[in-house]
């Protein structure tokens, strides 16, 4: 950097005459700035303002006490520094593609007598980069414990790291801090130990980057952790319940990381029926006996180790169909019910009606000897008093009574 020599001779010739005629003014007031924080590589505003002065020039100074501007003049050969506002009461710079070198305390000066000056710490942030994690690249058996390693570089200051299994935070993290040789950044190593089950195999791993450079925000990375675990196998019978006759497959199902490669049928206490054979992972029986019948195993082996398998298998006998359900309709217990209630009541109303009929029959009967009787009384009677009297006795007294002829 050069100072230009011309603009470099007016500086200090205003600067000495302005010290000269300068007198001491009561109602001068301090210069006043403030503090700024920038990213490695953006671009800081710095602003200085006075109220009241004796029309005396401002100047702004880098932390090297270079002169950048005094005034509207520009004293320093820097493309990156611009003038943003030059007045009486204030002065506005700007610096663009700031360095490390950049970082430091810049004076606003103006030149009263005394001098009054105001200091603006000018902080230059390192942003951290894409963090790497590494010591995944093997897979870890299960229930061994993981250690991985997170790296970022470029931060300041430094960065903090946390680690995720899935959404959940890990704990016992540790961090080492080193600062970068000549660029005053930090690379930030960060260590994480915990162990690993089965139900982790596939689950992704986070570290995540935080820093105040980032505003609010955050940089990460991920990878799915590999966890090899013991094989495991099942026995799936098709169909279920098999009968003599049945074409039946016993498949062999199995799971492990790595998976299994290795499937082997053998019949528990005898050999396989020889109608019977064995397709990978799946024992098939073209036309099945009741001798078929027994437990069968499946043998599954891999790099973690192997797994027996069992299955009970018992052939039925074919049995005649059976019968076939009457397909009229059931009646219901309630419908039933109603049924039984219906006929006692009908045979109640018949017993009823029969009663009334015997019981007429019986009135009209009777009255009708009545009257015939009282007719009988009353036929020869010659007044009415032997009438009732004849009436009374009945069938008697008309026996007395009869006439017979010769």
């Amino acid at each position: 950097m050069v100072i230009y020599p011309v603009i470099s001779l007016l500086l200090l010739s205003t600067c000495f005459m302005v010290m000269a005629r300068a007198t001491i003014s009561e109602d001068a007031k301090q210069p006043e700035t403030s503090g700024e924080s920038v990213v490695l590589g953006g671009k800081v505003t710095l602003k200085c303002t006075v109220e009241d002065h004796d029309n005396s020039s401002l100047q702004w100074s880098n932390p090297a006490q270079q002169t950048l501007y005094f005034g509207d003049k520009k004293a320093l050969r820097d493309n990156r520094i611009e003038l943003v506002k030059s007045t009486t009461n204030e002065l506005t710079i700007s610096i663009s593609d700031v360095g490390m070198a950049d970082e430091g305390v810049y004076t606003c000066a103006i030149f009263t007598m005394p001098v009054l000056v105001a200091k603006a710490l000018v902080t230059v942030l390192g942003q951290p980069q894409k963090p790497l994690i590494s010591g995944h690249e093997v897979p870890f058996r299960e229930n061994e414990k993981a250690r991985l390693t997170c790296k970022t570089s470029g931060s300041k200051p430094a960065a903090q790291i946390t680690w995720y299994k899935g959404l959940e935070p890990l704990e016992g993290v540790v961090n080492e801090v080193m600062e970068d040789p000549y660029r005053k950044t930090f690379t930030v190593t960060s260590h994480i130990e915990f162990p690993v089950t089965q139900g982790d195999n596939g689950v992704d791993i986070t570290c995540t980057v935080e820093h105040e450079s980032l505003q609010n925000s955050f940089i990460s990375s991920s990878v799915e952790i590999n966890v090899y675990f013991k094989p495991g196998a099942k026995i799936e019978s098709q169909p279920q319940f098999p009968r003599e006759g049945d074409n039946l497959q016993l498949r062999c199902l199995a799971y492990g990381n790595p998976s299994p490669r290795t499937y082997v049928w053998e019949k528990k206490g005898g050999e396989l029926p020889p109608q019977s054979r064995q397709q990978e992972n799946t024992l098939v029986f073209l036309f099945l006996n009741k001798s078929d019948s027994g437990v069968y195993l499946c043998k599954v082996s891999s790099l973690m180790g192997n797994y027996v398998a069992e299955h009970n298998l018992d052939v039925n006998a074919v049995l005649p169909p059976p019968p076939q359900p009457d397909p009229s309709p059931i009646p219901s217990t309630s419908s039933i019910d109603h049924a039984v209630i219906g006929g006692v009541v009908a045979v109640i109303v018949f017993l009823l009606l029969c009663l009334l009929i015997v019981l007429g029959r019986y009135l009209i009967r009777h009255k009708g000897t009545y009257l015939t009787h009282e007719a009988k009384g009353s036929d020869d009677a010659p007044d009415a008093d032997t009438a009732i009297i004849n009436a009374e006795g009945g069938q008697s007294s008309s026996e007395d009574k009869k006439e017979y002829f010769i």
